[in-house]
């Protein structure tokens, strides 16, 4: 599943094509919301913007579609009149004079009066953003000491959008090897140091993934391991999906273990 820094890098991309402009075309490819077709035709979008991994694309008359692209849906920006040959599903199409807009694979789209959407069943129990600005460290460390979070295993909740928007699976596995912490830790099991600790990396590695396109990697290394060969994919994680490779800090063979329904990569040694 995309997770926040790359929906934020999505949001991005809609906003440089669409945002400010007139939609001449919104399409929509769901049964449910086929009544909607050519009702938002000529509106102009005022903003697009994404709250943890939710993407809200505003329209001038006070509707917002937001969609949720899940496990596998995927949007791409196209020039116009230039959709790309995919064997995916169309979705959604929001049509520029110069560029289109195009949701595939999604399933989670939904058109709400934009004063509305505080009471979306999703948005409403959002945790605040780690891609956001106005989260500090110090918003992380009362979440962290807050009776909800305080005796639960990191593991189980770091992916539990109600305590911070954006977090998944890969961030999750990174976020607990670059904390030195194994995913079973709960925060009163941690002294003030550790928690400090913790919540600096929590907000530093998903902002370092959306300025990098990805990296979460020590980004010297990254660099290193690109420049002898390595792909992308194979150099930008720490620990996850490099299972029975040697941990770089120790040397230990990283494993993959069942945490919270999910595969949570690790370092047995450092960790």
């Amino acid at each position: 599943m995309p997770e926040g820094p790359e929906i934020r890098r999505a949001r991005d991309e809609l906003a440089a094509a669409i945002e400010g402009r007139v939609a001449r075309r919104v399409l929509f490819h769901l049964p449910a919301l086929a009544s909607w077709n050519g009702r938002l035709d000529g509106r102009r979008v005022m903003a697009v913007e994404c709250r943890g991994k939710a993407m809200l694309t505003h329209f001038d008359n006070g509707l917002s579609i937001y969609s949720h692209n899940q496990l596998y849906g995927r949007w791409l920006v196209v020039p116009a009149g230039k959709p790309p040959e995919t064997g995916r599903q169309l979705r959604l199409a929001i049509h520029g004079d110069d560029r289109w807009a195009l949701l595939y694979s999604a399933s989670d789209i939904e058109i709400w009066p934009r004063e509305k959407l505080p009471e979306h069943p999703f948005l409403k129990k959002l945790g605040p953003d780690v891609l956001d600005k106005a989260t500090t460290p110090q918003v992380i460390l009362e979440r962290l000491r807050s009776p909800c979070f305080w005796g639960r295993q990191l593991g189980a909740f770091l992916t539990d959008q109600s305590f911070v928007a954006g977090l998944g699976n890969y961030l999750r596995c990174e976020i607990l090897h670059c904390s030195g912490l194994h995913p079973a830790a709960r925060p009163r099991d941690l002294d003030d140091q550790r928690l400090q600790q913790l919540a600096a990396i929590l907000l530093r590695l998903p902002r370092q993934s959306y300025e990098t396109g990805g990296i979460t990697n020590d980004l010297d290394r990254a660099r290193r391991l690109m420049d002898a060969g390595a792909s992308f994919e194979d150099a930008r994680f720490h620990v996850f999906r490099r299972a029975g490779l040697p941990c770089y800090r120790c040397g230990t063979a990283i494993i993959q273990i069942k945490q919270g329904g999910q595969g949570c990569y690790l370092c047995p040694r450092c960790q």
